[in-house]
């Protein structure tokens, strides 16, 4: 037998044993065997995390994966020969290798059959550029009526992923990540970064790679949405926590022309009294393409950019600004990167610009120095990475001959936004930790959720159909592990609009994407063909200005659900955005509804994605006249598994039933789960941090027992990450109709001491208005001790 010991870590013990007439190796992290000239490496993460590797010739070329960060894990698990095959058996799963061909399958402990392989490994010699290489395939088999979900951002509006093929190559609009999960309860990360044919037919389900040194891929058992998504970030990464300030509106055009200009709405809507935590500065405060992404206020229009954003900070505001992956000739990045050799030839956008190799760690370094010395110094708050796919135009094979840092552009193009966003997050944070990373970028990889990323759809178009595919593309890309997306409300591009914003067939979308939008993780108005202020829209009395007012203060009220979904998200691998099937799997009707999701465990919501209530005369959509003589109806899906309660009238209805639910122009249908307690901050705010959370109303949505975690930190640092931060439990008996607020754990400086919670057991009588007057069932002073409440 060949030596093969230098595939085994170093700490593993390891004994060798004959299979029929191969022999296979066994250590406490995996086993190696070679099978019809192919080796085959298994890595355990865990008893149901396992590394699949295959190599089509006696050694395996293993590189560090760009994505997992985990080390492979020292387990028990026995191995045992029968009927042709090799099981390996762990506390969670049951592996089968067939000795004649290789092909794996994955069952779990009841001998349920989660995945299989259905054909053997298929490599095709191929050169890069220089090297010996190969493409790489691997087709598994699915159960005819399996649904899986994943595979990034795909622009469509069907959220199960069988039965299409998909080109997984970063773009714009799309994002790609080869990662799958199944209603079943498992997962799978093709941990592979060139371009990817993804393909689901009657003859398999497959992933085939232009180029790999082995195939390399990951099955997770996580026996749930939830089980898998904590797989997936074990294996890459935790999302860390966001600034609270982040869960606020944000206000953003194509672009502010100078600091006057933005200054001036940030000063508009503090003199509405209309909330809002940040503003964003969009491209061109550089000046001319030739200094593209100077990463500098350069424009003389941002006569001191620094006095500027201390303005918007005393303004109580935080600023986020646009920066690129590109860089113009005339740029001191763009000289000192070339001078090393760390430019990509290719075209992107401007002509002028050229593409930095994220890939390699000194021009990540010399990105973040010019950006620490241009723009985080002077007080920015947030960075807008854009391009981050790149864009890349007029493609040229030859482009992706080039050598990066990590070989070929062609082996390691899709890690790109991933090494990019990467860069900024680890440099930031080494600098300082009083701070929190944001970052909001247009792609994403396996594994971004680690660097404080919060992905948005991209520069999308102002119609129904698509802000409809917002809904799936979104979960789908929830999916993949990544908790944090967003989209442009509105659309980006509403050019094709008579009169853009002030057109009313636009209002109308924009009314309706606004309401969705306030149940994303990110609230932000951005776009072009008009400016999108609340105020462009109207004075108050105006439907569209009063619906998106309603919406904001919305918003702020449910700041404790969202700073504690995001501790959820955090601390316990939880999600913002979820397909139904994530809570409801028993219900089979819930596995494909693509209109309807889970915010949080909370608030379903059913956006509304189709005109109503506007007259539409002609292709450029001139809506010359509103209708809102008659409510229209929407349909919305309550999943088996639980009543519900109608968030705005308290209506309790069950499930496993269909309604039409009325849509006036202002309401979005939200329902509540029983079992639900729902905080929400009794007074208004101006911006996140404006009170203390002294008052909250707590609401009880009865039916079941229910808990929920009230979570509050500094706000702004890393300090939780010591443990500074505290945390109160609340837990609802329906059986006895008490609620307990149990003791509070830990503190902060700055520490409420003493708070009322104003609670409310939810009926009929009992529905929510942004600033309607409720009666309370029970009003109680809480000092950090227990107290239990009959209702």
């Amino acid at each position: 037998m060949k030596k093969i010991s230098f595939l085994i870590l170093l700490t593993s013990l390891f004994v060798i044993k004959q299979a029929k007439s191969q022999d296979y190796l066994k250590t406490q992290d995996g086993l190696s065997i070679k099978i019809n000239h192919q080796l085959l490496q298994l890595y355990f993460y865990g008893p149901d995390v396992v590394r699949v590797l295959k190599s089509p010739d006696s050694t395996l070329n293993i590189q560090e994966s760009l994505s997992v960060i985990a080390k492979p894990s020292l387990i028990d698990f026995t191995v045992v020969e029968k009927d042709g095959l090799l099981e390996l058996l762990t506390s969670s799963l049951k592996i089968n290798i067939d000795l004649e061909n290789g092909k794996m399958s994955f069952k779990n402990l009841d001998n349920k059959l989660l995945l299989q392989e259905k054909e053997a490994a298929i490599f095709t010699s191929i050169k890069d550029i220089k090297e010996d290489a190969f493409k790489v395939k691997q087709t598994f088999k699915l159960e005819k009526d399996e649904v899986i979900y994943g595979l990034g951002q795909q622009q469509s509006n069907q959220l199960n992923q069988r039965n299409q093929t998909l080109i997984l190559r970063q773009k714009p609009l799309h994002i790609a990540i080869p990662i799958i999960q199944s209603n079943k309860g498992y997962g799978v990360f093709w941990d592979n970064y060139s371009t990817t044919v993804f393909k689901d037919d009657t003859s398999g389900t497959s992933f085939d790679s232009e180029i790999g040194q082995n195939i390399d891929y990951y099955f997770m058992y996580g026996k749930s949405g939830d089980g898998v998504i904590s797989k997936i970030r074990m294996l890459t990464g935790q999302a860390p926590m966001n600034p609270l300030w982040t869960y606020g509106f944000w206000q953003s055009r194509e672009r502010y022309r100078g600091q006057d200009e933005l200054l001036g709405v940030l000063k508009k809507y503090r003199a509405l009294k209309v909330p809002l935590d940040g503003i964003i500065q969009d491209w061109q405060y550089w000046g001319e393409n030739a200094n593209w992404n100077a990463m500098n206020f350069e424009n003389p229009k941002f006569y001191d950019g620094k006095a500027m954003i201390d303005e918007v900070h005393q303004l109580n505001a935080h600023f986020m600004i646009s920066v690129w992956s590109s860089f113009g000739p005339k740029t001191k990045p763009f000289q000192e990167l070339k001078e090393k050799n760390m430019i990509l030839d290719f075209e992107t956008y401007p002509a002028v610009a050229k593409v930095y190799d994220a890939y390699h760690p000194m021009a990540r370094y010399i990105y973040w120095k010019n950006l620490n010395h241009g723009l985080f110094a002077k007080g920015v708050d947030a960075w807008w990475m854009d391009s981050t796919e790149p864009d890349h135009y007029n493609i040229k094979e030859q482009d992706f001959d080039q050598n990066t840092y990590l070989g070929s552009f062609r082996k390691v193009r899709n890690a790109f936004p991933l090494m990019a966003t990467g860069g900024v997050y680890q440099q930031q944070r080494a600098l300082t930790t009083a701070k929190r990373v944001f970052i909001l970028t247009r792609c994403a990889f396996a594994g971004q959720q680690r660097y404080a990323a919060n992905s948005w759809s991209g520069d999308v178009i102002a119609e129904w159909d698509t802000f409809d595919q917002q809904i799936a593309s979104g979960l789908n890309f929830s999916m993949c592990g990544i908790p944090y997306w967003n989209t442009d409300i509105g659309g980006f591009s509403a050019k094709q609009f008579d009169k853009g914003v002030k057109n009313l067939a636009y209002q109308e979308l924009y009314t309706r994407w606004f309401q969705f939008g306030t149940f994303t993780p990110m609230t932000r108005s951005h776009g072009t063909g008009g400016e999108k202020e609340i105020y462009q829209f109207g004075d108050r009395g105006n439907w569209v200005f009063d619906s998106e007012e309603k919406y904001i203060h919305l918003r702020y009220r449910l700041l404790p659900y969202l700073y504690a979904t995001a501790w959820d998200v955090t601390n316990h691998a939880g999600s913002f955005m979820r397909p139904l099937f994530m809570d409801f799997n028993e219900d089979k009707k819930a596995h494909t509804i693509s209109n309807q999701y889970l915010f949080g465990k909370s608030f379903m919501v059913t956006p509304v994605t189709s005109s109503m209530y506007i007259k539409d005369k002609g292709p450029k959509h001139e809506g010359a006249a509103v209708d809102f003589n008659t409510i229209k109806k929407q349909a919305v899906y309550l999943p088996k598994g639980s009543a519900w309660f109608d968030f705005w009238t308290g209506e309790k209805l069950e499930g496993g039933q269909t309604i039409e639910r009325n849509v006036p122009i202002d309401i979005i249908p939200l329902h509540i789960p029983a079992g639900t307690i729902l905080p929400l901050l009794a007074q208004k705010m101006q911006y996140a941090t404006e009170k203390k959370w002294d008052e909250l109303e707590v609401r009880i949505y009865t039916g079941k027992d229910g808990k929920f975690m009230l979570y509050e930190d500094e706000n702004d640092n890393y300090n939780y990450e010591k443990g500074v931060f505290s945390e109160i439990e609340m837990l609802w008996n329906d059986q006895t109709q008490t609620l307990t607020i149990g003791n509070r754990k830990g503190e902060f400086p700055g520490m409420l001491k003493e708070r009322t919670f104003k609670i409310i057991k939810v009926n009929r009588n009992h529905g929510i208005g942004v600033d309607s007057a409720q009666k309370f069932d029970a009003i109680i002073s809480y000092k950090g001790k227990a107290k239990v409440i009959k209702l």
